[in-house]
């Protein structure tokens, strides 16, 4: 068994978790809580270099994942390996997830919103949807996968869900002293922001995070649709 970790990020792909919560990942391990990471696919085809191969691609969407990891401080990073746009709501998908979750013992899990309507990447949706259906209820209880209990993986009661890039956000928090980090992350991922400079990325992202602060006491902010879970 692990040791507990405070946060489980479950991103759908390399690159996602820092645009939606790599300023509060930062906030967090500066706060000496432990994060971990979860990517399902390998990003292999995400890009517009048709020069790229998809399994050099997926190298450099690794590489560039456990870079930005290592500037936001995260503690263990798990690559789950399935192909770009290839998810599906399986049993075995969501076994993985709940697996994990027993293994780690998060006390929040952050992924995708899998409500965001019309135009959304649908391994964005699937992501979504299968982390909040390991989180509530197979995680919990001990006759969902049963197996897992002959590996000493007792159920285990995550008490919040935050999910990025909801269209109702109910939830922001300060990242005005860790964007800086943020960005340093983001440009970790060179084959998907590097061709733009580095003011014009930080000129799009300050724009975009301070029209989340709107209203708040603080300069910037990440937005979520934060879920408590009475158990």
């Amino acid at each position: 068994m692990k040791k507990p970790v405070y946060a489980m990020v479950v991103t759908p792909h390399p690159d996602d978790a820092e645009f939606g919560i790599a300023g509060t990942v930062a906030r967090w391990t500066r706060e000496d809580k432990q994060v971990i990471y979860v990517v399902c696919t390998n990003g292999n085809k995400g890009t517009n270099d048709r020069s790229l191969s998809p399994e050099d691609l997926s190298k450099i969407r690794k590489k560039e994942q456990l870079n930005a990891a290592d500037v936001l401080g995260v503690g263990d990073v798990v690559f789950l390996g399935y192909p770009d746009q290839g998810l599906e709501d399986t049993s075995e998908f969501r076994k993985k997830v709940v697996r994990l979750i027993r293994e780690y013992q998060p006390t929040v899990v952050v992924t995708a919103d899998p409500y965001r309507r019309y135009i959304w990447h649908r391994d964005h949706r699937i992501t979504g949807q299968v982390v909040l259906d390991a989180v509530f209820p197979y995680a919990r209880d001990h006759l969902a996968y049963p197996e897992l209990l002959d590996e000493g993986l007792e159920p285990h009661k995550v008490k919040e869900i935050l999910f990025w890039a909801a269209e109702d956000s109910n939830c922001r928090l300060d990242i005005t002293d860790t964007f800086d980090i943020k960005l340093s992350a983001l440009r970790c991922h060179k084959s998907q922001v590097g061709h733009r400079s580095v003011q014009e990325l930080e000129e799009r992202m300050r724009k975009r995070y301070k029209e989340f602060a709107e209203g708040e006491d603080f300069e910037l902010a990440e937005a979520f649709h934060r879920v408590e879970i009475i158990h």
